[in-house]
């Protein structure tokens, strides 16, 4: 994996290489080199290896997305901000089914970095409240409810939120205990 600078280089050559090509009079070429110039340019943007990633979590291969993105050794040099905070999403969902607390972390990392459409954020907003409220934080997890809800604009997460509501408030609920002594000293008045 190379530095994402040498992404724009290219495209510069490339770029001032089209423009010679008009120079010279082969129009035709020169906008073709331009067109080629594009595709370095939206991959600064949008890295290869991340799109590959997405690719086959798509198709719910979690091993294939593993490999893809064990392939960006050092995301701080390969990637832009908001490309380092879709690698922390992409590792924090498939982490997310064995290990909570390496999963909290990644999307919290995410969340710090951004990410750039609103439901990607409401995503892991939502992943890190039932994080949260599995680790008994329920005021936290709550705030980070309520702050997917209002990036998720589209509904798109409407049912996910709406479970969790309900768990939340299941949880919230007091256990009653019947017959049951509720203080130390009707304890010992049972046992006597």
């Amino acid at each position: 994996m190379f530095n994402k600078n040498i992404k724009l280089v290219l495209a510069a050559l490339i770029i001032g290489y089209g423009i010679y090509e008009f120079t010279q009079g082969e129009i035709g070429n020169g906008i073709m080199y331009l067109l080629l110039s594009t595709i370095f340019i939206f991959l600064y943007f949008k890295n290869e290896m991340i799109l590959l990633a997405f690719l086959k979590l798509r198709k719910q291969d979690f091993e294939g997305a593993k490999k893809w993105l064990d392939k960006i050794k050092n995301p701080e040099g390969a990637l832009v901000k908001k490309q380092q905070g879709y690698l922390n999403y992409l590792n924090g969902i498939m982490v997310s089914q064995t290990n909570m607390n390496e999963a909290e972390a990644y999307f919290k990392k995410a969340v710090n970095l951004g990410l750039s459409m609103d439901h990607d954020m409401a995503m892991a907003k939502l992943n890190l409240a039932g994080i949260a409220f599995s680790k008994r934080r329920k005021a936290e997890a709550q705030k980070l409810l309520a702050e997917a809800e209002k990036l998720d604009k589209r509904d798109m997460l409407a049912e996910q939120i709406k479970m969790m509501k309900q768990q939340m408030k299941k949880a919230m609920i007091p256990k009653q205990q019947y017959g049951q002594p509720t203080s130390p000293r009707q304890n010992r008045r049972s046992r006597r």
